[in-house]
């Protein structure tokens, strides 16, 4: 017993007694910073240790480890030479081979990591600056990666859809918070402004366990503008010639040394009624809209502790239809076809995020946010109202395994929505909530491989208890060229009203055909995403370009179809055989001259569900896109910071196919496809300095217009009345000035 005692009390002693290698790794550069998190570790081997929060580093040393590698995120990985275990001092060089593509010269407008394991495209805030305006539904237009058309033709609603699949099995997240969900669905992309976000962040195929399990075909991340690196003051104030004024002012200050706090205003308005194709109705509905977030921000470096609260409140009318309709007698009557859309909104959001000082691979992140949406509508003589409450919490722990080229992420999360719908009189009430757990694994060899895989476990009221698996990988194949692969499962509670609220702007019955379902009598949505994708970045004629190839299949395991098939009906089921979604893009970017860059994109879709008369291609869905993007700034002359900035963006959309209108009188019916549509946006700003900067610019400026997009427009209440038959854009060219004033 003694002589384990002894072994027990000298084991420490002989471990502190083992020699140690210790040194510190720095930038190279003028500086000489330190580098935090830098790999350090002896080839050959599994001993290895991450640098401190001061480029520091300590690890075991024995004679027979000869060769240290020492490797960091964009830098060049070393080798170096140990004979000895004296102190060491390392500067790491930036590598130019593995740097982010830069499509302008001035900031990164859009780039494609060629480290990440996942196809993320970020979109930065000079990019949503070439969107003629406002909200997060129009920051796409210049992405050709995101789809952007109408709903409906009364409604003024922008639909996107990405991987020819519709916005909801999209998870579009507002800092990583779901936030377009449930009653937001339809509309709430229009209730995020464009200039509260500071970048974008576009994930195709199936994103990551971390932000839940109901991604189907990739997800959309905005990052808002922060009060402690925005402007004191901004304001941006828009004004188009179809007279929809817009305004947009930020207002931040310092509180403390800690305490950074922002009010951010947002009004817009459109109150000229315009019938442009002579049909009687609008071609986009009257409005008024009011968003409201103050903003707070706790930053204490000395702690690792970064904190966010967001307070919002939103008031959104809308006013649609016959251009005599009048609200105070025709509401609800057969005199004129008429709509309002009431739209009241709560939100409050904190973020804490804590980094540990001493080892800054270890951190911990706790989201949680609540929302209250109020909707009151009508649609003719449909009547559509709903409320939805939701809480959702996250809590996040990351860390290392050995070294940082194993990560982890680990952590819990719960979800509570409920919804009160009314229906014209049926009443439609439900309560989801769902606790899950999850893991993410990255392991990242910086030279060549990166690889994430995630589980997730829920326990869903409704739902059951499911798991959601999820892989990523990246492999470099040679210098500049980067393949990635990736699958993963989804699965959503499909909200089929909210989702879908463009039926109840038309004439057509409303019928749930299946009832054992217990999400309005239907199944759960269920789906599997599989992708890949190649990066290739090269040089043209001296000057740099990058060619990215990505082809992404949905395959439905389960789906609610929504069969528009009969003229008179619009049917809601669960799927019975296939469904699925292909998507193949090409794009290639290219600088052909200094300050000016160019992007040309191809996509084809081929998107099929089986319908209860057969497999069909999926309606309004072109099966052809070619997109073009050309953008240029001028020098900045010496003494003078002023400089122009012209951007000019094409689409063409191959021919779409309209659902069948066979039983529609002679004089309603449509052809089986549309025609193809081509359209041109372009604006110029002149930046006076960095305070102050003007812009104009159009809209479909070859103004093409669908001329009938309503089906039996003079006769509404008809039983042939149709407002979704859009496939191009309804008002034509649009012309706007605006100015933009910022104050550091």
């Amino acid at each position: 017993m003694r002589k384990i005692l002894y072994i027990l009390f000298l084991l420490p002693l002989l471990a502190l007694s083992q020699e140690q290698l210790s040194g510190v790794i720095l930038e190279e550069s003028s500086s000489q910073s330190p580098l935090p998190g830098a790999n350090v570790f002896w080839l050959g081997t599994k001993v290895g240790n991450v640098t401190n929060f001061n480029g520091e580093f300590s690890l075991p040393y024995k004679v027979e480890y000869t060769k240290l590698v020492i490797s960091f995120v964009g830098y060049k990985t070393d080798t170096l030479t140990i004979s000895n275990a004296k102190p060491i001092k390392h500067s790491l060089k930036p590598t130019s081979e593995l740097e982010e593509i830069n499509i302008t010269s001035r900031n990164k407008a859009t780039s494609n990591s060629y480290l990440s394991a996942q196809n993320i495209i970020t979109v930065s805030s000079d990019e949503l600056l070439k969107a003629a305006c406002c909200n997060l539904a129009e920051s796409f237009e210049t992405n050709p990666s995101i789809d952007v058309n109408f709903a409906d033709a009364v409604t003024g609603t922008k639909q996107i859809k990405m991987l020819g699949l519709t916005s909801p099995y999209i998870l579009i997240a507002t800092e990583n918070i779901p936030s377009i969900r449930g009653a937001s669905q339809a509309f709430g992309l229009s209730f995020i402004p464009g200039t509260w976000v500071e970048s974008i962040q576009i994930t195709k195929g199936a994103g990551s366990v971390v932000n839940g399990y109901e991604s189907i075909a990739g997800q959309i991340n905005a990052e808002l503008v922060k009060p402690s690196t925005d402007d004191k003051l901004f304001v941006n104030l828009y004004g188009g010639s179809n007279t929809r004024l817009e305004l947009n002012t930020h207002f931040n200050t310092k509180v403390s040394d800690k305490w950074d706090t922002g009010i951010y205003l947002h009004g817009n308005s459109h109150n000229k009624k315009h019938d442009v194709n002579d049909d009687g109705f609008l071609d986009m509905p009257t409005y008024n809209q009011v968003n409201i977030m103050n903003r707070w921000q706790y930053t204490n470096p000395e702690k690792g502790i970064v904190s966010f609260i967001n307070l919002k409140y939103l008031n959104d009318e809308k006013q649609s239809g016959e251009i005599d309709f009048n609200p105070q007698t025709d509401k609800l009557t057969t005199n004129k076809w008429g709509s309002e859309i009431d739209t009241e909104r709560y939100e409050v959001s904190a973020k804490l995020g804590y980094v540990n000082p001493v080892l800054p691979w270890q951190s911990v992140g706790v989201q949680a946010a609540y929302s209250g949406h109020q909707q009151d509508s009508y649609f003719g003589l449909n009547v559509y109202d709903i409320e939805h409450n939701s809480l959702y919490a996250n809590v996040i722990y990351n860390t290392i395994i050995s070294d940082s080229r194993h990560k982890i992420k680990t952590g819990v999360s719960y979800t509570y929505d409920h919804y009160n719908e009314l229906v014209n009189t049926a009443d439609f009430k439900r309560t989801e909530n769902s606790v899950g757990a999850f893991v993410e694994y990255n392991y990242f060899n910086l030279d060549k491989l990166n690889v994430t895989a995630g589980l997730r476990v829920d326990n869903h009221n409704l739902l059951g208890t499911f798991i959601t698996p999820r892989l990523h990988m990246r492999y470099t194949t040679w210098e500049k060229g980067v393949f990635r692969a990736s699958v993963g499962r989804g699965k959503r509670s499909a909200n089929i009203f909210a989702e879908n609220q463009k039926i109840f702007s038309t004439s057509r019955a409303i019928n749930i055909i299946d009832t054992t379902g217990k999400i309005y009598g239907l199944d759960p949505e269920i789906a599997w995403n599989y992708g890949v994708s190649f990066l290739q970045g090269f040089r043209l004629f001296g000057r740099k370009a990058e060619v990215t190839a990505d082809f992404y299949r949905t395959d439905f395991k389960n789906q609610v179809v929504v069969d528009y098939e009969n003229a008179q009906e619009v049917n809601f089921y669960n799927l019975k055989g296939d469904s699925y979604a292909n998507s193949l893009q090409i794009e290639l970017h290219y600088e052909p001259f200094s300050h000016f860059n160019t992007r040309l994109a191809y996509k084809n879709y081929d998107v099929k569900t089986q319908y209860n008369t057969g497999e069909l291609e999926k309606a309004l869905t072109p099966k052809h896109r070619f997109f073009a993007n050309a953008s240029y700034e001028t020098e900045i002359k010496e003494g003078r910071t002023g400089y122009w900035k012209f951007d000019a963006t094409y689409n063409w959309l191959g021919s779409q196919r309209f659902s069948s209108t066979e039983n529609n009188p002679s004089e309603y019916q449509l052809p089986e496809r549309s025609p193809t549509v081509s359209t041109v946006n372009a604006q110029v700003t002149k930046v006076f300095s960095p305070k102050f900067e003007v812009y104009l610019g159009g809209e479909n400026i070859l103004n093409t217009r669908q001329n009938n997009p309503i089906v039996s427009a003079d006769n509404p209440f008809g039983s042939s009345f149709d407002t979704t038959f859009v496939y191009g854009p309804i008002f034509g060219a649009n012309y706007f000035a605006g100015l933009r004033l910022k104050i550091k």
